[in-house]
């Protein structure tokens, strides 16, 4: 028999593929099934199931139960299901937090995660002050220049950082940092009191800070900060808004199942 062509084998990765999705979706309806059993379901020989199946039990998508010759879903599947819905987590245990956090400061509020070298801001509140900013939710921003940004790449090892960010950063305003060693020096500082900010770095006028939020592992998922125009929120502020914000972000942290860390 002649070698696989090269469209040929794509071909047939692309069924292996469907064939080990439809054995998770059995396996999710059925609870539990054999390799005999799936393999009837899915029309093939028990050995390809038997070879799928032990790929995905590899990976911990599948796992054996106590019955000889039985499988159920793995411990896997519940990560990916968590990951999934992660972001909608947030979104819902944090809203209300932001709200509060809004009408206390009388600044808009933002969460933000990270998504490479740029923030995506997914949850808001409007302050209640009559002059306000524009609507960030749903915005891409560049880490370097935002408060957020700051505070998630702190939690970044200084490799990491380099390899996200560019050699030469982006500049907005007179006031961006562009240079990566001036950005480390700041992202030190937000390691060590725990909190960031922006001097109209991103847009002039625009002032900001924000604090970590942390999940059940620990481990930096997202970023609550405080904006609003220069003139009224200004570096003579931070502090007291700092503390706050970072108050409020722990309560979303918590409600992720986090464990207060000793702040020193």
């Amino acid at each position: 028999m002649g070698e696989q062509k090269p469209s040929q084998k794509a071909e047939a990765a692309v069924q292996s593929v469907d064939r080990a999705l439809l054995v998770l979706e059995i396996l999710a309806t059925a609870g539990q099934a054999g390799a005999t059993e799936i393999a009837a379901e899915l029309g093939v020989h028990k050995s390809t199931v038997s070879r799928l199946i032990a790929v995905l039990e590899s990976r911990g998508y599948v796992e054996q139960t106590s019955e000889r010759g039985k499988y159920r879903l793995g411990f896997a599947i519940s990560r990916l299901a968590r990951a999934s819905s992660g972001h909608l987590d947030l979104v819902k245990l944090s809203q209300d937090v932001c709200d509060a956090l809004a009408s206390d400061v009388g600044e808009t509020t933002n969460l933000a995660i990270l998504d490479e070298a740029r923030i995506v801001n997914i949850v808001e509140a409007i302050g209640p002050e009559q002059i306000t900013l524009r609507s960030w939710v749903g915005q891409s921003c560049p880490a370097h220049a935002t408060s957020s940004g700051k505070v998630l790449l702190a939690g970044l090892e200084p490799a990491e950082v380099r390899n996200r960010l560019p050699t030469t950063l982006e500049s907005f305003t007179a006031n961006t940092v562009v240079r990566i060693s001036d950005l480390e020096s700041e992202l030190a500082t937000a390691r060590e009191r725990g909190w960031a900010c922006v001097v109209e770095e991103l847009e002039i006028g625009l002032n900001a800070v924000s604090a970590p939020v942390y999940d059940f592992n620990s481990n930096m998922i997202a970023a609550l900060s405080v904006s609003g125009p220069a003139y009224r929120f200004g570096q003579d502020r931070f502090s007291e808004v700092a503390k706050k914000t970072t108050a409020a972000a722990d309560v979303i942290s918590r409600r992720l199942g986090w464990v207060e860390r000793d702040r020193g």
